[in-house]
């Protein structure tokens, strides 16, 4: 959590959000009105929230990771839209699965890379999949979000398949599952032996490029410094 958003918290008189991550920031919802709902209410909670605003209280909706990243800011402001909303929305930038998975596996984002969700409630399958091909072939560091569910076992599949049709079965890939957390787990593998670890909706997969390299277990993406310069 920043900074920022733990101000944010202490300001606010409501707080909303899924039960799962009001349970993270439990310290800060003392003396709050606190609104939870389950998985799948993000509409409701964003329609309280911005009627809450609205009355003139100080609301807090919380989001895992970034809220401008696969979260709720997006949904805040396309509803604040058709609602003709009048109050001030801010977003406070957090940070998201892709940078905190990105630190405990080394350093994979040193150059040009992708976020491509697996999840299809709300993306058509067939666009998620142009999106994984479009990434490969253009030789992107990929992180892989929503990678597996117990229902949706498949993708991750199809999306392994789609690599190795354009990198190195040695390619190396990272899985991180609850980055941060007190039960984070990390393990580094390749593309070729991915999915013989556990990967689940926790889970972000950061699939490395083709100049992507292991080191004392940790991955490295060049960014092109040997290249230029003596770094010995």
């Amino acid at each position: 959590m920043t900074p920022a958003a733990a101000a944010a918290l202490h300001g606010a008189e409501v707080i909303v959000g899924y039960k799962t991550y009001l349970d993270l920031v439990a310290d800060f919802l003392t003396n709050k009105e606190v609104i939870a709902s389950e998985m799948m209410k993000e509409v409701e909670r964003c329609r309280k929230s911005l009627e809450m605003a609205e009355s003139g209280k100080t609301v807090a909706l919380v989001s895992g990771g970034d809220p401008g990243i696969y979260a709720m800011a997006g949904l805040v402001y396309q509803m604040a839209k058709e609602l003709d909303c009048s109050c001030t929305i801010e977003v406070i930038p957090g940070i998201a699965a892709v940078n905190g998975c990105a630190a405990v596996l080394g350093a994979p984002l040193m150059h040009d890379f992708a976020a491509v969700s697996l999840s299809d409630l709300l993306t058509p399958w067939p666009l998620i999949e142009k999106r994984l091909i479009a990434a490969a072939m253009a030789d992107f560091v990929t992180a892989i979000y929503n990678p597996r569910s117990k229902k949706r076992t498949q993708q991750i599949v199809r999306a392994k398949e789609i690599f190795l049709e354009h990198r190195l079965p040695s390619t190396p890939v990272g899985i991180v599952t609850a980055a941060t957390r007190d039960h984070e787990k990390a393990v580094v593998t390749t593309l070729e032996n991915m999915l013989e670890e556990e990967i689940t909706m926790q889970s972000t997969v950061i699939v490395g490029n083709t100049t992507t390299y292991v080191w004392k277990g940790k991955m490295i993406t060049p960014r092109g410094y040997a290249d230029k310069y003596d770094l010995s």
